[in-house]
């Protein structure tokens, strides 16, 4: 049997490879605003600050990234507010969190499950009778969770950036989704392979609803975003503004004659994204997250067992319920990366909070096939 993981394993392939070849260089962009930190004990602070260089340039225009844990702390900042003003950019940056979202809806699901209103074990089509046809086996709720439920991924605007920008303001909403991967029938039978896709929380943020009589948000808030601290995290549902401070994001496209342009991508409707990736948060929040998690503050520890936990018998399977395990330099990681255009996050931490990494990168091309430069140079400083 076999794991398919795609562009959410972009994160862990980027860093294999750049261990054998060592950190890349950034291009030159524009004169910036130099990167600031303060630094307690244990992280690396000089290759941190390194990591930030020479920020806005032709991979991002801006890095917030906090390293924390049991062994010291450090935080940092670079880049630009935006290009055409090229003020500095803001340290308490709210930005699109992405696929972390997952984290929370595994989160909001397993504190349902312990207190008896979810069973892992059934099967979703007995919570949500007739959204799977009869081509689908029995796929459990842990199925989803861990992303070995063999559905197919939704349609979307559209695969080139070209296509869903020009739709950045229409609404697809996620009953949509889930009928358009439906209709495809499975992809393999569940259990069988793992394969990383959206369509598996966007179907948990359908059977919390369910399940509770509350929509996905209130409940997402109300098990995790407030017992947590959370204090600027939140769902924008069909509102494409990042409301409060913020960073501008863009994307890069090459135009006609070679030359590359930078599209503001700041306001978007990411209603399709839903429980999978529509999340806005701050690198404090996220942080405050994984730490309240891991402590067993937010999950009975019972039921947390299942974040740690990576599908026995599946060859390469790497994922979890809302994480993803990574060792290096014989250290295991339990991480969750985020992009939508324009933002690229990610969080990692150890089980035992001795280390841990929130970084919010402006990425120029937040959706391509390799990782982020500066996300890059950033992950290999502080996971050492």
């Amino acid at each position: 049997m076999r794991t398919r993981h795609r562009t959410a394993t972009v994160l862990t392939a980027s860093l294999v490879l750049a261990l054998a070849a060592g950190p890349l260089a950034a291009p030159a962009f524009a004169v910036s605003p130099p990167a600031t930190a303060r630094q307690t004990t244990g992280p690396d602070a000089i290759a941190l600050r390194a990591a930030l260089a020479g920020l806005p340039d032709a991979d991002a225009t801006a890095a917030l990234v906090r390293v924390g844990g049991t062994d010291g702390s450090w935080r940092g900042i670079a880049g630009v507010h935006d290009l055409e003003s090229g003020a500095a950019a803001d340290p308490d940056a709210r930005f699109r969190a992405g696929s972390t979202t997952k984290v929370v809806t595994a989160a909001t699901v397993l504190r349902l499950a312990a207190q008896g209103k979810v069973d892992l074990d059934t099967p979703v089509q007995h919570y949500l009778p007739g959204l799977l046809t009869t081509a689908f086996e029995p796929v459990s709720v842990r199925q989803l969770l861990n992303h070995t439920s063999g559905i197919r991924a939704g349609d979307g605007f559209g695969d080139a950036f070209e296509d869903q920008y020009a739709h950045r303001f229409d609404t697809l909403t996620p009953r949509q989704v889930v009928a358009s991967a439906v209709a495809k029938g499975p992809e393999f039978r569940p259990g069988e392979q793992q394969d990383y896709l959206n369509i598996n929380y966007t179907i948990l943020g359908l059977l919390i609803e369910k399940v509770t009589g509350h929509s996905y948000a209130t409940e997402a808030t109300r098990l995790v975003l407030r017992p947590a601290g959370l204090r600027d995290t939140y769902f924008p549902g069909t509102d494409p503004r990042i409301l409060g401070p913020h960073n501008h994001g863009y994307q890069a496209v090459q135009r006609p004659d070679g030359t590359t342009e930078f599209v503001d991508v700041t306001d978007w409707n990411q209603a399709d994204r839903w429980a999978a990736g529509d999340m806005i948060s701050t690198t404090a929040d996220l942080e405050r997250l994984i730490t309240a998690l891991f402590r067993g503050r937010i999950v009975p520890r019972p039921q947390l067992r299942e974040m740690f936990t990576v599908p026995a018998g599946i060859e390469g399977a790497s994922y979890s319920a809302g994480l993803q395990r990574f060792e290096y330099g014989g250290t295991v990681y339990w991480i969750k990366s985020g992009a939508r255009y324009g933002y690229s996050t990610a969080v990692a931490a150890t089980r035992d909070l001795s280390r841990t990494l929130v970084y919010s990168v402006g990425s120029t091309d937040a959706k391509g096939e390799s990782m982020n430069a500066v996300a890059m140079r950033i992950a290999l400083a502080a996971l050492k």
